[in-house]
Parts: structure tokens; C-alpha cells; sequence
């Protein structure tokens, strides 16, 4: 009688199965690792925005008349591009001219969650969804969300 080597099918689809539960393992981590790199590099990005409006409007002692498309008439942005979240961000200046936000729309849950409970130093305040917040608990679960980073 003769001797087989090799794997039974038993055998084949418990390896693909491990196989499989590695891999998808793996694009969680990637995802996650991958969200959190676009979430850094837009807080990057706002910084950046924050700094060069203070630059650009200091001169003039108030913050009227500042937008999206005055600051990149002025240099002080490339794009109109929002840094995360909807195409409709906007940069304004506050009532009494003394501060300005910047105003994200369209945020997913995770990103507003992130902005809130990291707020940036260079934010004097945070609002989010309309209410002034230091927790994430005025984040909708929907991609609906609305921050804006307040700036003296």
C-alpha cells in the first residue's frame, strides 16, 4: 500500500479561512491608521489657515471681511478645497470683529469626535453643531456633523 502526503480539503480551508480573518484584520488597522493620518494632517492644514489669517488681518485690527476666497486672493491659502469634511467650509469673521472661525461642514463622527476631544491649541473655542462643546457628546452618528474652531 502506498503512502499520500499533501493537505485534505479540511485542512486547505482552515488555512484560507485564517488567511482570511488575518486580511481583513489587517484593512481595519490600515483604515483606522489611515483615518487618523487625515485627520492629523487636516488639524495640520487648519493650524496653518488659523496663523495666516492672524498674519494677514492683524494689520487691519479686525477680522471683517475675511472668507475663503479673500484669503486666497491674498496668498494666504492655495485652495478652496476644505482640509476635511465638506466643500463647503467657510472662513468669517465673528460679530465683533475681534475673533473669526473656521467652519467645517460635513464631518463624519469620528472626525468631529476627534477635533473635539483634541482641540487644537490654536482654537480659543470649539462649537459643534451649533453648541459650544468640550465633549463629543453633541457629535451626530450621521456624516452631518458641523465644527467651527473659534480664533481671538
Amino acid at each position: 500500500m502506498r503512502e499520500q502526503s499533501g493537505r485534505s480539503l479540511i485542512e486547505v480551508i482552515g488555512v484560507m479561512a485564517i488567511m482570511g480573518v488575518m486580511t481583513i484584520s489587517a484593512l481595519g488597522v490600515y483604515n483606522m491608521i489611515r483615518a487618523n493620518q487625515v485627520r492629523t494632517i487636516a488639524g495640520a492644514e487648519l493650524e496653518q489657515v488659523a496663523e495666516n489669517t492672524k498674519l494677514l488681518m492683524e494689520m487691519r485690527g479686525t477680522y471683517e471681511g475675511v472668507s475663503v476666497d479673500y484669503l486666497i486672493k491674498a496668498g494666504a491659502l492655495k485652495t478652496d478645497v476644505a482640509p476635511i469634511g465638506g466643500a463647503d467650509w467657510s472662513v468669517v469673521a465673528g460679530a465683533d470683529g475681534a475673533t473669526f472661525s473656521i467652519n467645517l461642514v460635513d464631518l463624519t463622527n469620528g472626525e468631529c469626535e476627534y477635533f473635539v476631544t483634541a482641540k487644537p491649541k490654536w482654537a480659543d473655542a470649539i462649537m459643534v453643531n451649533g453648541f459650544e462643546s468640550a465633549v463629543s457628546d453633541s457629535c451626530f452618528d450621521s456624516d452631518t456633523n458641523q465644527v467651527s474652531f473659534i480664533v481671538k
